[in-house]
């Protein structure tokens, strides 16, 4: 191969690199990758353990967590989403676990007393796409053991890692706001200061889901 060929091949491929990461904003120390677009809808469907069907799209008006990891990086998955759900559900830690689920919600720092917050549901996705389908079975009866009470997804179809990527060995979050765009993608490994950035970025998914409030001016007083 000539040296102008394998030239411009080079050429090629760096200007396709400098194409595809034009579209993401990527924030390295917070290991944060953006979504390309706005206007990105998804809706995640799979079953759970107890073969329930879930999608996330029934979730519209709330802000979805998805944390999810391969088998490598299942444990500190697990621990994040149970930290994320008692941050923003704190009377989680004093009930039982039928009841851990459906704790209600802290409201986002001044928000109207009489107006309902948006929840915050940290779901925990186990990938599972190196599964052989015969052993499908056998995953679900284990997860339901271990998880008798809290839902986990299963992707069998390796369908986090085709919207959202997936890092091997360590947890990611992928967030969705209330509308069900895809607003950030995360990866781990998640330290303190991560965690609690994720905490003010969800906030601030639901301060911005808040309707604006318009009052009607009194009569007498517009202007001319």
């Amino acid at each position: 191969m000539s040296a102008n060929v394998m030239n411009a091949r080079l050429l090629c491929r760096a200007m396709i690199c400098t194409s595809v990461l034009s579209m993401i904003v990527i924030d390295l120390p917070n290991q944060m990758v953006h979504a390309e677009s706005k206007t990105r809808i998804v809706n995640i469907t799979m079953e759970d353990q107890f073969r329930t069907r879930c999608e996330t799209g029934t979730l519209l008006g709330d802000v979805v967590v998805l944390v999810f990891a391969e088998r490598r990086g299942a444990e500190a998955a697990h621990e994040l989403g149970k930290k994320l759900h008692v941050l923003f559900h704190p009377t989680a830690v004093s009930v039982s676990d039928e009841e851990w689920a459906h704790q209600p919600v802290v409201s986002p720092s001044g928000w109207p007393v009489d107006m309902r917050a948006p929840n915050v549901h940290a779901i925990p996705v186990a990938c599972l796409s190196e599964v052989p389908r015969a052993m499908h079975p056998v995953v679900r009866a284990r997860i339901r053991k271990e998880s008798p009470e809290i839902s986990v997804w299963l992707d069998y179809e390796d369908i986090m890692d085709q919207h959202f990527g997936l890092e091997r060995g360590v947890p990611s979050v992928a967030i969705l706001d209330t509308r069900g765009m895809v607003h950030s993608v995360h990866v781990g490994p998640f330290s303190d200061s991560a965690v609690n950035s994720l905490v003010t970025i969800i906030d601030e998914i639901r301060q911005a889901s808040r309707p604006q409030i318009i009052t009607a001016a009194a009569p007498g007083v517009l202007s001319r």
